[in-house]
């Protein structure tokens, strides 16, 4: 009710048959967010049509409620706030006339933030409501958006129950948080290997006290950059594996990583990595089998045949098989 006749005072908004609506030609950079000008509003969007509106944009700051509706006293009728300007006040309550980042998903740019912005710029005389914008893109599935009200949904402690909390993070990762992911049980099954690939990296390697040592610094900097650059995790999470990558072949060389590894747990931890091994799925795997694919490896390694010998690599961690390579040979654990 403060903002609402505060808005109505300065000449932003105006009373009609009990209800309240903020006047958008009142401001002028209002469509700045989205991008849109009020005739592009007018041309491409359905407003919903209220009596009393003096401009089909303006949007209700105040409505007078229907009989059976929840309802309040205000200056102007039994209503009920707006839903744009309940989040203006809450806003202005807790954190302050500007705020440091607004976020919500895709479908909120307009016209919910746009409103937001116009509303709390009347309001507090400030050039801006928001420093930084973060929309992220809709989860969806089967082509559709995820959402309560189809039902098409999946829970997390469901998605849990599969698959590692590390799994999920890091197949949620593979997208830009602006850009919509599609769920995919394939590619948790590949983000589960990646994860096994990172606990690999870091388990303990035997090296020579006067081995030269791998310095995780130029990784250390990308992987800012790329966060740096409107929270980019695709692009930290491929610099990870840069670096998850370059531990293998050091160890691999007598080369120490311990140095490395931390910096690896460092960068990983940023992201909310556990690196907890997962409850094994696989005790029933024959050794024998295991075995086979560790003596194929050997050879492959002795060959110089280095890509094959990764694929053997890759082959038994999708079996849930991790391996460590030190200068004593190849041991492995289930995981």
């Amino acid at each position: 009710i403060e903002l609402i006749s505060d808005l109505i005072e300065k000449g932003y908004a105006y009373e009609s048959q009990g209800s309240v609506y903020f006047d958008v030609r009142k401001d002028k950079t209002y469509g700045e967010l989205s991008g849109r000008s009020l005739d592009d509003m007018l041309h491409g969007t359905r407003f919903e049509p209220e009596p009393g509106k003096s401009y089909p944009a303006d949007f209700a700051l105040w409505k007078l409620s229907k009989e059976g509706e929840p309802a309040w006293e205000s200056p102007w009728s039994m209503g009920r706030p707006g839903w744009h300007i309940e989040c203006s006040a809450m806003a202005y309550e807790h954190l302050g006339k500007v705020i440091d980042i607004h976020g919500g998903g895709l479908d909120l740019v307009f016209p919910h933030h746009e409103n937001e912005i116009s509303q709390s710029k009347a309001f507090t005389s400030e050039d801006k409501f928001a420093r930084f914008w973060m929309h992220n893109g809709m989860l969806r599935l089967s082509g559709e958006k995820m959402s309560k009200s189809i039902g098409n949904i999946v829970r997390v402690h469901d998605v849990l129950s599969e698959h590692s909390s590390d799994a999920f993070r890091l197949w949620i990762y593979t997208s830009h948080y602006r850009s919509p992911l599609l769920y995919d049980q394939q590619g948790l099954e590949v983000a589960e290997r990646a994860a096994l690939r990172i606990r690999t990296a870091i388990a303990p390697r035997d090296s020579a006290s006067d081995s030269p040592s791998l310095a995780p610094g130029e990784y250390e900097s990308r992987f800012i950059a790329a966060m740096d650059d409107d929270m980019n995790v695709p692009q930290a999470m491929a610099v990870v594996f840069d670096l998850v990558r370059e531990i293998n072949r050091s160890a691999d060389a007598g080369v120490d990583v311990v140095d490395a590894q931390d910096k690896l747990r460092e960068l990983t931890t940023v992201l909310g990595l556990t690196l907890e091994e997962p409850a094994s799925k696989n005790g029933d795997l024959d050794e024998s089998v295991i075995q086979g694919l560790l003596d194929q490896r050997a050879e492959s390694r002795a060959n110089r045949d280095f890509a094959a010998a990764d694929r053997v690599r890759d082959e038994l961690q999708a079996m849930g098989v991790a391996i460590t390579d030190s200068p004593d040979g190849t041991s492995w654990s289930r995981i």
